[in-house]
């Protein structure tokens, strides 16, 4: 399917625009095998990686960052878990919201029944905050940008469910479940991210995508 869309190389790292549907790192079986990551490689063949530092879902779209080198992609990682990484999603969600903004602070963890699913438990889940803002109104639908504060898996999906408002064409979440088959595309792209470059003199640097939906 040919090289990913790389909007930044350095020789340590390399920003993808990720299309929604493409898995981040290998899968499963046959189809695992194009995954963005297999992009990344294919298209730096010298590099001694790419190594993963963060992850989007299947179904979202935009941006990721790898290391092209060990020590990038270590040093990128340590950004992410001290939360020095900005970004931004662009969520598409059902109903029209109450506000012009907000944040969301309720605690997550696995459904160890029914994986990959998380659930809210405010008993034993970990520590969980989105912040967010309203973008525009769309007849029955809310478009927002979305701040994760914390790295969840399934976060942002999960934080706008619970609110009442999930993301459009959400088949785990959605209040319309519907089959992967017959649902809209996840309406949820990461359409900014900023971060120091690896290196000691590393200047902050900023990437934006457009919105697809």
């Amino acid at each position: 399917m040919g090289p990913p869309n790389v909007g930044h190389a350095k020789g340590r790292y390399g920003v993808v625009d990720k299309p929604g549907g493409l898995l981040s790192v290998q899968g499963k079986g046959e189809d695992g095998l194009d995954n963005a990551a297999a992009r990344v490689r294919e298209a730096f063949p010298r590099a001694t990686g790419p190594l993963v530092v963060h992850r989007l879902d299947m179904d979202t779209s935009g941006l990721l960052v790898f290391g092209l080198d060990a020590e990038a992609q270590r040093e990128l990682s340590v950004q992410f878990q001290e939360r020095l990484v900005e970004k931004r999603y662009v969520a598409l969600v059902d109903g029209l919201v109450g506000a012009e903004s907000g944040e969301i602070d309720v605690p997550m963890r696995a459904d160890l029944m029914n994986r990959p699913v998380q659930i809210v438990d405010y008993e034993f889940g970990k520590p969980s905050v989105t912040r967010w803002r309203l973008l525009a109104m769309e007849t029955d639908r809310s478009r927002l940008e979305l701040e994760p504060l914390t790295g969840r898996t399934h976060q942002l999906r999960v934080h706008m469910a619970h609110a009442g408002h999930a993301i459009v064409g959400d088949v785990l979440y959605g209040a319309r479940r519907r089959t992967r088959e017959g649902a809209e595309r996840l309406c949820l792209h990461a359409a900014m991210l900023s971060f120091r470059e690896p290196g000691r003199e590393g200047e902050v640097v900023r990437f934006e995508s457009g919105v697809p939906f």
